[in-house]
């Protein structure tokens, strides 16, 4: 599944999954393998997204959720 193709809370959950599952079977394939350089990652990646989307010529997100992506890894920490 690609990030292009989620367009639902479902697809949101198995894109993640997917996720979990590459890095179990190609770990060696992630540049980013560890809890503590995924995080950053995100946060850099976030910093700098607009770029991304002007240098692929695709516009920029402007109805994202921030305090969802927020809600969603500050749950993580804490359920089981």
């Amino acid at each position: 599944m690609t990030p292009e193709s989620v367009n639902s809370k479902s697809d949101f959950v198995q894109f993640v999954e997917g996720l979990r599952a590459d890095l179990a079977k190609n770990p060696d394939e992630w540049e980013n393998p560890t809890l503590d350089r995924f995080l950053d990652a995100i946060a850099a990646w976030t910093a700098t997204s607009d770029n991304y989307y002007r240098n692929t010529a695709r516009p920029v997100p402007d109805n994202v959720s921030w305090r969802f992506f927020a809600e969603v890894l500050a749950a993580a920490r804490i359920y089981e």
